[in-house]
Parts: structure tokens; C-alpha cells; sequence
């Protein structure tokens, strides 16, 4: 028997971090948005995370971000969560962004630590409090100190777990010790944010995942928590296993995630559009590897 989990709280189980299609000419496509959207919730994501890293949010602008939050609002009605990536390294900024993802129609808000400028931790936890108390929306942390040069300690995490507001963490630590520490001290639900960890922190009791690769096949990351709900683990593994060269391509191979999947997702014939500067897109000796392995994977 394979059980399909429910929306649970706070943001669903398999969400995926949704990359923003441009059209040609460089700007937001909301109708290509609104289509890929459809399709990934159609496919098995409870929630769609937008305007994060993958979805290239340092070059997107306040009213693009809003926008897209509407489009997609409007395509996925209530069948997915929508969480809008609202964090940058400025508090002040954050918290308008904030306000304006709950006006335009947002479940949820994912908020990375402030990057460039690491600010110590009690700069951090004053930073995400302050979001927190002013928004309305419940909040998840997002911990990658390999782009943001700032950690959100496990100490910190455990603190703020305290806000009603704060429910969440998308975690990118590479930290699995730190990761169980704080799921063993709060109720915070647990996500990870990589993709090799997607069954490990599952089954130690996160929450699901928010993955860049659920862009291109997001029914078979779905499929490896479904097996493990259903008690079948060593379905659940070798389903993980498999996915592991494709995994691999996408987030460790040299390219930015948001690069790799809007290649992919360009040979589907699917919306994605080019990625915009300082990125660059993938060369073809990429995207041939990457065809490869999504070929590999998706061929029973």
C-alpha cells in the first residue's frame, strides 16, 4: 500500500523550490509560471517555495516577486502551499517584502540568514524576530551558510523555535548532528534543502524537502517519502539511490541549481526562459549530461 500524505502543516511535505521563467526577452513570465506551477502540483508538490535562490531572487525586483506570488497563486488556487522568499541583508527590506508576499497572496515566508555582511548571532536572531513580529504569515529559516557566510546556530534556532510565527527551517547546514539537535529540543519542522538529504532528515523525522530538482521530476522525489510513509524502506532508498546522478548534476556538478534546471527544463519544452546575469547558461556538454541522467532516471 503506498500512502499519499496530506497537506500538513505547516507548508506540506514535498515542496519545490520553483525556479521564476523569463521570457526571451529577459522579462517575468507569468504565463509560463503559472503553467510550470500547475504542472509541479499536478506532479505531487504540496507547496511551491518561489523567489528563493533557485528562483534567482537577487535579480528579480519587489514587484516582480509580487507578481509572481499572484500568478501563481492564481494557477495553484488552494491544491499547494505558496511560500514567497522574502530574506535579504537587510532587515528593513525583509520586512516590507514581508508584508507585501502576505498582501499578494502567500501561505508562508522563507527568510535566509543576512549574507555578506555576518552579523553575529544575536544580530541574526534580533533579524528573523523582527520579521516575524511583523508579518502575519508563519515563518521558515533558511540555513545555507555556504552562500550567506552566516550560520544559523543550533542555539539560535532553538530560541527562536519560541515565536509563534516561526515554524520552520529549510536546512542547507551539511550540520545532520546540529539538524537533530534542534529537532529534538522544538517542534520546528525540519526541511531539507538539499537534495542527497531529502530521505536522511525524513527519517529522522523532518518534515519533507524543498528541492530545486523537484523542478524537472517532482513525482519521483515525491515517490521516496510516499515509500517511506508506506513502511517500504528499502523501496524508499534504492527510489533515492536512483535519483542520486541526477541530484548530483543539478547541485554538485559546478552549476547553480537555478542554471541546471531552467536547462532541463528548456529540453522538456517546459517554461524556463534564460537565467539573468552574473548567471550564465548551461554549455551543451552540460545539458547533455544532465538529459542523460534525467533520461536514466525517468525510463523504468
Amino acid at each position: 500500500m503506498t500512502m499519499t500524505p496530506s497537506l500538513a502543516p505547516p507548508f506540506g511535505r514535498a515542496l519545490c523550490a520553483m525556479i521564476t521563467p523569463f521570457t526571451e526577452a529577459g522579462s517575468l513570465d507569468a504565463d509560463g509560471a503559472q503553467r510550470l506551477a500547475d504542472r509541479l502540483v499536478s506532479e505531487g508538490c504540496d507547496g511551491l517555495v518561489l523567489s528563493g535562490t533557485t528562483g534567482e531572487s537577487p535579480t528579480t525586483t519587489d514587484a516582480e516577486k509580487s507578481d509572481l506570488i499572484r500568478a501563481v497563486r492564481e494557477a495553484v488556487g488552494d491544491r499547494a502551499s505558496v511560500v514567497a522568499g522574502v530574506g535579504t541583508f537587510d532587515t528593513r527590506h525583509t520586512v516590507e517584502l514581508a508584508l507585501a508576499a502576505e498582501k499578494a497572496g502567500a501561505d508562508g515566508l522563507l527568510v535566509v540568514a543576512p549574507y555578506y555582511s555576518k552579523p553575529p548571532q544575536d544580530a541574526v536572531e534580533a533579524h528573523f524576530r523582527e520579521v516575524a513580529d511583523a508579518a502575519g504569515l508563519p515563518l521558515a529559516l533558511y540555513d545555507i551558510p555556504g552562500r550567506t557566510g552566516t550560520r544559523i546556530e543550533p542555539e539560535t534556532l532553538i530560541r527562536l523555535a519560541e515565536h509563534p510565527r516561526i515554524v520552520a527551517v529549510k536546512d542547507c547546514s551539511y550540520d545532520f548532528l546540529g539538524a537533530q539537535k534542534v529537532l529534538s529540543r522544538t517542534e520546528l519542522a525540519y526541511y531539507a534543502g538539499c537534495d542527497e538529504h531529502n530521505l536522511a532528515l525524513y527519517a529522522v523525522g523532518g518534515a519533507g524537502y524543498i528541492s530545486t530538482v523537484a523542478n524537472v521530476v517532482p513525482a519521483r522525489l515525491r515517490a521516496v517519502l510516499d515509500a517511506f510513509e508506506a513502511g517500504d524502506t528499502p523501496v524508499s532508498a534504492r527510489l533515492q539511490q536512483r535519483a542520486t546522478p541526477l541530484i548530483e548534476l543539478m547541485m554538485s556538478a559546478g552549476l547553480p541549481g537555478s542554471v541546471t534546471a531552467k536547462a532541463l527544463l528548456h529540453e522538456l519544452g517546459l517554461p524556463a526562459g534564460p537565467v539573468r546575469a552574473p548567471l550564465r547558461p548551461a554549455g551543451r556538454e552540460a545539458v547533455e549530461g544532465l538529459l542523460a541522467a534525467y533520461q536514466e532516471l525517468v525510463t523504468d
